[in-house]
């Protein structure tokens, strides 16, 4: 298992990665062209020649970032892949100066064994709400917001 940053290479299967969690509704889908605007801010997990993970961390101002768009193959869950891949993310973001990282997710006890810790979503900057545009859900709204000091 390797954990490293993404290349242009691995945007197809990020994105079907992506988007077979969206399908089920764990996650908003992701365009190729949204993966490639942005494979700066990914990692990936790649075993053998698959890439079977990956997981981004976006500058959103100053000091704060957002984990986003963790997904890993599903046979593959449990086995720390998802763990590899945010400490990937915050080790990126630990040489960026970033201070904070939030994320948005249903699995909130996951991202709390990080030391994430549960927050009101309106304490966070307006900017963060960008991606909640296209999300199917943004009237209904059930993701809880979480913060980590790094």
């Amino acid at each position: 298992m390797e954990i490293r940053p993404a290349r242009m290479g691995d945007i197809p299967a990020m994105a079907e990665l992506i988007n077979y969690h969206a399908e089920r509704g764990r996650m908003l889908h992701r365009s190729r062209a949204y993966l490639y605007e942005r494979v700066r801010n990914f990692w990936v997990c790649q075993m053998d020649s698959w890439i079977v993970g990956c997981c981004a961390l976006e500058p959103v101002w100053t000091d704060l970032g957002e984990l986003k768009s963790l997904a890993v193959q599903e046979d593959l869950r449990g086995q720390g892949i998802g763990r590899a891949l945010i400490e990937g993310c915050l080790e990126a973001g630990r040489r960026i100066d970033i201070k904070r990282v939030f994320c948005l997710t249903r699995e909130a006890a996951f991202f709390e064994n990080f030391g994430f810790a549960r927050l009101e979503r309106n304490k966070l900057p307006h900017k963060v709400w960008s991606d909640c545009v296209n999300c199917p859900v943004k009237d209904n709204c059930d993701e809880i917001a979480l913060l980590l000091d790094l």
